[in-house]
């Protein structure tokens, strides 16, 4: 007897092979039967005509590591069709934390907060800090999460824990290297599925200084990517200021060599797509290219979809990012009115942020096309929805003079939504052109992080909803593909990604003809009562993790079938060779 029999759907099992009507029956957590017409009995039946049945979705790059403590369901994503997150990103993971130091688990706080855009109440309050290694971590979440759930291990994490304080500046003895080697071999014999690590030079910790990993040398992370390369089922992923906008020579041989001396993939995010920066893709795959012939693979993420992003001069955002803003933006609110006031000010921030070394947050300069969001003051009453060169216009004033003059009304809470200056038909046709390249992977969502600013976890639905009402820039079979079996491919996961007899009963029943996310609206329901931004899913019938339905017409039900998935035992090597 089967679990579920979902009858007449149409079939997208992940391969890219072409769409066909059958019926799908579920048992003990898997796809028992995939074929047309099944008279086997099940104990619950559902008719799945004019709807689309396809593998649960893969999100390659997440910051849940905190959120599934205070919510297992891991949403949006789960909502939106994904049913395994990959977390530990970007050097930065909760554990281990060291026995004999409890002032460490602060430490990690603050510098989530900071560098993630994670509510420092909701960390306190929200995840239990119970752990100390990397194993008893992802024991704490197991039998407790919706979702299925891998995670790297964070550089950053081991350096402070071998290193104390002195992980922020210092560089190890032979003794602390080994000992950090030690430690990861620890965590990936428990389950971690690798290595992650930064030396973006976005990235700061609670105090304002570069991340502990940002100071590590070559021959430390070659030393743990040696180490990563001992384990069955494992990957790299890191993140160097080049990720941003274009690679330096120095930081294509440190990718390809980590690559190569791990014999395993490493992947980095975030590849943006901009037809009026025509030379950065080609410069963004040169590491590809060469790690294919050194004995490494290099796979650049990207997103489909231009993620909902909001601005505010009132808080820690991608404005601060901007080489100059960090030190105007990160004083006393009365004293930076006072400065963003100031002409000669405003002009030094704009040649900035319009400058070579902005990078990719040149693209955040463009004010005029800034639309506002909510206000909080009667001198901003009827502003909201409108777009800033507009207003500018009516006032006689400069874009940026007008936004501060708007903002500072509000005593900076206005809340700013840039418009895409990329959502050309230019840069869509290259988008298009540049996901067909072996080394290109969809995702990239940070869903978990920067919670209240950006709103990237649906970009599963939405591109889906493009690729069949919209631009259609991908058929249904491919799309579907890139967001199943391709991660699935790249991590090596044992038996997911595909619609398949045998395979773990992971996956999604949308109606094709309205399958979409909604609009990012932030909403109070963290710890604390802190502010995310959340997103409907629209045209998602159900979710299915490990054969339990996990959601029904976009509505958490209550179940928590999701598994850790740990390397090796739910991960195989992929070869880069």
């Amino acid at each position: 007897m089967l679990d579920h029999l979902i009858k007449g759907a149409t079939v997208v099992d992940g391969t890219g092979a072409a769409a066909r009507v059958a019926d799908v029956g579920i048992r003990d957590g898997r796809v028992a039967v995939v074929a047309p017409g099944v008279t086997t009995d099940s104990r619950t039946v559902e008719d799945g005509r004019g709807l689309v049945l396809a593998p649960g979705f893969v999100d390659p790059h997440t910051h849940y590591d905190a959120q599934l403590f205070w919510d297992p369901y891991a949403t949006p994503s789960l909502n939106h069709g994904v049913t395994t997150v990959v977390g530990g990103n970007c050097g930065f993971t909760l554990a281990p934390l060291h026995p004999e130091r409890p002032e460490d688990a602060d430490y990690t706080r603050r510098m989530m907060s900071r560098v993630e855009g994670m509510s420092l109440v909701a960390l306190e309050e929200g995840a239990p800090w119970s752990w100390r290694s990397f194993g008893e971590y992802l024991d704490a979440l197991e039998g407790r999460i919706a979702v299925n759930a891998g995670f790297m291990v964070g550089h950053c994490a081991l350096r402070r824990y071998v290193m104390g304080a002195d992980a922020v500046g210092g560089q190890p003895t032979a003794g602390q290297l080994e000992r950090m080697v030690a430690l990861l071999h620890e965590a990936m014999a428990a389950g971690a599925w690798g290595l992650s690590t930064t030396q973006s030079s976005t990235h700061a910790d609670g105090d304002g200084a570069p991340v502990a990993s940002r100071h590590a040398r070559p021959q430390e992370l070659l030393a743990l990517a040696r180490a990563v390369g001992e384990h069955e089922g494992t990957q790299l992923e890191a993140i160097v200021a080049g990720c941003l906008d274009r690679f330096s020579d120095a930081e294509v041989d440190l990718l390809v060599e980590l690559s190569a001396a791990a014999g395993r993939p490493l992947n980095w995010n975030v590849l943006t797509i901009d037809a009026a920066v025509p030379e950065r893709v080609p410069r963004q795959l040169v590491p590809s290219e060469r790690a294919r012939k050194e004995g490494g693979r290099i796979v650049a993420l990207t997103m489909p979809i231009l993620t909902p992003m909001n601005m505010s001069l009132g808080t820690f955002c991608a404005l601060n990012l901007i080489p100059g803003w960090g030190e105007v933006l990160g004083l006393p609110v009365p004293e930076r009115i006072a400065r963003l006031r100031d002409p000669e000010v405003r002009a030094e921030l704009l040649r900035r942020a319009t400058g070579e070394e902005a990078g990719v947050f040149r693209r955040l300069a463009h004010f005029d096309r800034y639309v506002i969001g909510d206000t909080y003051s009667e001198a901003n009453a009827g502003l909201a929805g409108r777009v800033v060169g507009d207003i500018a216009a009516e006032r006689g004033q400069e874009p940026f003079a007008c936004l501060v003059d708007i903002c500072a009304n509000d005593l900076l809470r206005t809340v700013l939504w840039p418009m895409p200056t990329d959502n050309d038909p230019a840069s869509w046709a290259l988008r298009a052109e540049t996901w067909e390249h072996e080394d290109v992977l969809l995702g990239g969502s940070d869903a978990g992080a920067h919670l209240d600013r950006m709103c990237g976890a649906p970009y599963t639905t939405r591109f889906l909803g493009d690729c069949l009402r919209g631009r259609e820039l991908v058929g249904l079979e491919r799309a579907v593909r890139m967001l199943t079996d391709d991660p699935a491919r790249l991590f090596g996961l044992r038996e997911r990604g595909r619609v398949a007899e045998g395979y773990h009963a992971d996956l999604v029943l949308f109606d094709p003809e309205t399958i979409a996310a909604g609009p990012a609206t932030l909403v109070h329901d963290l710890p604390g009562d802190s502010p995310r931004l959340d997103s409907e899913a629209l045209g998602v019938r159900a979710v299915w993790v490990n054969g339990v339905e996990a959601i029904r017409d976009d509505v958490v039900t209550g179940a928590v079938p999701g598994r850790v998935l740990r390397s090796g035992r739910d991960t195989r090597t992929v070869a880069t060779k």
